[in-house]
């Protein structure tokens, strides 16, 4: 996950791969609960890993419920219909799917409960909840703004003879968490009755669907009268495998129907949701064929590719795809006309005020845009703008708005805290760079480039660590070349030129957090060593390792972006870069900061010493035949003599954001 302050997206051009999806958000939340709730194991499989399903997982362990992880899947050891803990405080962040059903299930259950989240999950309302459940005797108090969490419960007195009155026309959670409650109590027949309409009826189709799997039978009339059967009781269904989430689905099929075809790859293909899956977003499919999509759907798969360019326009109902919409107001933004959703009052109550944030985040791209109290009309941009998009710790409109970087203009799109997407889809911008592509000149690239002891290196890693960019450390490619040669088996000498050379094109070179990779082995001290030193020098003598090691730096400028260190970076390597740094400080500060280097790993030396061999080693580097040592002539001179390491990155991000157009 990006965990960056904005993650910037350069302009796109075309898409094509395979997406594998996490776990349905909607049904994960459920399914814990309803496993938590039921007598017996189970067995979860695909569950999401995301915030949601972690405020979820604390607060039943919290309860006493037992609870065993393994990668994507949890097991379960049900209550049997009782908390094990009757008093707990219990933080569930922005999770409705876990605050409403929580509230319903502890208040029937009975004990001593305090549930709060963010301020914003204190602002999103539970009312209408509250009520039906006082109807029932349950007792539930306000400890701040009267109809919003947080909230207290305390064990009431229970009355099940009348039924249970809830309004459906602000959300489906109400309902969906006094079905999933209700069966704890049911020795008795027990109605729910809505009232006025109900919206996100799929949501509530997902929930029925979950709780048939529990062993609870609903039975219902139309959309107005539910009845829970006396006499029900969870049962575990033993294992239970999660879909993928057709919500999330939304901006990759919206992905293959923007984006023009990439190389040889016909369109984006998503793994793990078909079209017969019981989640009501799947139905988006309809909506992006109405706009021209191309899409072929399996039992397990949907395969998508632009049909008509540019999209049309349309005027849908979205009752009942309320999560999914928002993808298609991102869509409308390439439409050949106006495209107007409706019915959409319940984007109002979600992570944020969605219908006003849309209409924000929009009009900063250049469209114009109506908004209602339960509508949208966007009209595409006559001429489109680069934008920071605003999320609103929302993510839903972190993912929607990344699909504005296939704008025609070529502009950038930045992302503000794009780490809200772990609430849903944690590797989400991950998984969209796997399957876009663009034009290497657009992919942007900052070079650091120094003398020895610089703190180059450094000053890069830390700044591609703040931008969520890649980082290439170029002084390490010739000692990982020398080491990855003499593990072939390959002595270094002229005789081996060219296996030497075809070996370095492909090396698998990863840096992380500091630590330099050779595939999945840890290099990082190896090649520092005086040996793997003397290697890089006669490595570095064989003129086509030098440019197989030219082209495989080349193949670091990869989406979202590069930070590369070295000598040549801004002359040799990437002379387009958007923005080069040549960083340096006197021979004097950086003998001092070697010299604090080698004293922590025990090495004698002289300050004095060490000077002397860096303006030794300065002459030689700038007056080398091949790639000397020298500023390129558009970069920005940074003496760091004074400046500390975050000093120089400040330095660095500034004249990085004056190249920006946001």
């Amino acid at each position: 996950m990006f965990d960056t302050a904005f993650l910037d997206i350069p302009a796109l051009t075309g898409a094509g791969g395979t997406v594998h999806l996490p776990g349905s958000k909607s049904i994960s939340n459920r399914v814990l609960l309803l496993a938590a709730l039921s007598e017996g194991r189970t067995t979860v499989h695909d569950l999401l890993a995301s915030d949601d399903t972690a405020v979820m997982l604390a607060a039943l362990r919290q309860l006493g419920c037992g609870v065993q992880e393994n990668g994507s899947t949890a097991v379960i050891d049900g209550l049997g219909g009782r908390a094990v803990q009757a008093q707990a405080t219990l933080y569930l962040g922005n999770a409705g799917t876990a605050m409403r059903p929580l509230t319903a299930a502890l208040a029937l259950l009975g004990g001593d409960f305090e549930l709060s989240g963010v301020p914003r999950m204190h602002e999103r309302p539970i009312g209408d909840l509250v009520d039906a459940l006082r109807q029932l005797g349950c007792a539930i108090d306000y400890m701040g703004q009267e109809g919003f969490p947080p909230l207290r419960i305390r064990t009431g007195q229970l009355a099940l003879d009348a039924p249970i009155r809830v309004r459906g026309d602000v959300s489906s959670q109400f309902l969906t968490a006094l079905l999933l409650a209700l069966p704890l109590v049911a020795s008795r027949d027990i109605n729910i009755e809505v009232v006025g309409e109900l919206i996100s009826r799929p949501y509530v189709e997902i929930t029925l669907n979950l709780l048939d799997r529990f062993g609870i039978q609903v039975q219902r009339e139309g959309w107005q009268r539910f009845t829970i059967p006396a006499g029900s009781r969870y049962r575990s269904p033993g294992d239970i495998h999660v879909e993928g989430d057709a919500s999330s689905a939304s901006y990759f099929i919206a992905l293959g129907a923007i984006a023009a075809r990439a190389g040889d790859k016909n369109g984006i293909t998503i793994e793990g949701l078909g079209e017969a899956s019981i989640q009501g977003d799947i139905r988006f499919i309809e909506a992006a064929r109405q706009m021209g999509a191309r899409i072929d759907a399996s039992a397990n798969s949907l395969t998508i590719r632009r049909g008509a360019w540019p999209l049309k326009a349309i005027d849908m109902d979205c009752n009942h795809i309320p999560d999914a919409a928002m993808t298609l107001a991102v869509m409308a933004l390439y439409a050949d006309g106006p495209s107007t959703l409706r019915n959409i009052a319940s984007w109002r109550v979600k992570e944020t005020d969605r219908i006003a944030a849309m209409a924000c985040e929009l009009r900063k791209l250049g469209a114009s845009v109506e908004e209602g109290t339960d509508y949208l009309t966007v009209t595409p941009p006559v001429q489109w703008q680069a934008a920071p998009i605003h999320t609103y710790d929302d993510h839903r409109v972190a993912m929607c708005f990344s699909l504005a970087a296939f704008n025609p203009a070529r502009l950038p799109v930045r992302i503000l805290d794009p780490r809200c997407v772990g609430k849903t889809f944690p590797d989400y911008f991950e998984s969209l760079f796997l399957v876009v592509q663009t034009e290497p000149a657009l992919v942007p690239v900052i070079c650091i480039d120094g003398p020895t002891a610089s703190g180059k290196g450094t000053v890069a890693a830390v700044v591609a660590k703040r931008l969520g960019y890649h980082f290439l450390d170029s002084g390490a490619m010739y000692r990982i070349t020398a080491l990855a040669a003499i593990q072939a088996g390959l002595a270094i000498a002229p005789a081996q030129e060219a296996a030497i050379a075809a070996l370095a094109r492909q090396l698998p070179v990863r840096f992380i957090d500091g630590q330099i990779f050779l595939g999945d082995q840890d290099v990082t001290d190896t090649i520092r060593t005086e040996e793997a030193g003397m290697n890089a020098s006669r490595v570095s003598a064989l003129p086509s390792v030098r440019l197989a090691l030219v082209d495989l730096q080349h193949g670091f400028r990869r989406l979202p972006g590069l930070v590369a260190d070295g000598r040549d970076m801004g002359t040799v390597i990437f002379p387009d870069a958007a923005l080069k740094i040549f960083l340096t400080a006197s021979a004097r500060h950086r003998a001092e900061r070697r010299h604090k280097q080698l004293i922590s790993k025990g090495i004698s030396a002289t300050i004095a010493g060490i000077q002397q061999d860096l303006e030794a080693r300065d002459a030689r580097d700038m007056s080398r035949r091949a790639a000397p040592l020298k500023p390129a002539d558009d970069a920005a001179l940074l003496d760091n003599s004074e400046l500390s390491i975050e000093e120089s990155v400040a330095h660095v991000l500034q004249l990085w954001q004056s190249t920006r157009p946001f």
